[in-house]
C-alpha cells in the first residue's frame, strides 16, 4: 500500500500552517515555497480540508489559511479519511450490489485484514499535527517568520 500524494502533501501543508503561521493566516504561496509543492495542488487539497473543518479562510490582504481546530485535535487519521475515506489496506467487502462474499463463512483471512485495518487506523489516529510540530522543533526546523511581524517605533 502506498499513501497518495494528496495525503502526504496534505499532512505537510497542515503541519506547515501549524508550525510556521504562529496564529497568523498562512498564504498558499508561502506554504508551497516552504514545502516544495504546487500552490494549485495545495488549493485542491484545501477544498477537502475546509469541508472537514480543519482549516478556515481569512480574506483580505493579510488573509490566508488558518487551522480551524487546535493542532492536537487534528490527527493523521482524520486527514486520511477526509481525502480518501475509510482507512482500509484490505477490503473484503464485495462491491455494492454483488451480495455476500462466497467465502464469508469459512474465510480465515478476513479477521486478519480487519485487525490490520484497525491497527493502522489506530496508529494514524494517535499522531496529531501538534505531534508533528513538536517533531519539527526537535529536528531544529527554523520557523519562517519572514514578514509576519511589523514593528513601528
Amino acid at each position: 500500500m502506498k499513501l497518495s500524494t494528496k495525503i502526504t502533501y496534505g499532512v505537510r501543508a497542515l503541519f506547515d500552517i501549524g508550525y510556521h503561521s504562529c496564529g497568523i493566516p498562512a498564504k498558499v504561496n508561502d506554504i508551497a515555497r516552504r514545502q516544495g509543492m504546487s500552490p494549485r495542488y495545495i488549493e485542491q487539497i484545501f477544498i477537502k480540508f475546509k469541508k472537514a473543518g480543519f482549516i478556515k479562510t481569512v480574506r483580505g490582504p493579510k488573509g490566508g489559511y488558518m487551522l480551524a481546530r487546535e493542532p492536537e485535535k487534528i490527527t493523521l487519521g482524520d486527514i486520511i479519511r477526509s481525502i480518501e475515506g475509510d482507512i482500509e489496506l484490505v477490503s473484503c467487502k464485495p462491491s455494492e450490489g454483488e451480495g455476500e462474499c462466497v467465502f464469508s463463512r469459512e474465510c480465515v483471512t478476513a479477521p486478519i485484514w480487519s485487525e490490520l485495518n484497525s491497527k493502522v487506523a489506530t496508529f494514524f489516529d494517535s499522531i496529531t499535527i501538534k505531534d508533528l510540530c513538536d517533531r519539527g522543533k526537535t529536528l531544529g526546523i527554523d520557523r519562517d517568520m519572514e514578514g509576519k511581524f511589523i514593528y513601528h517605533i
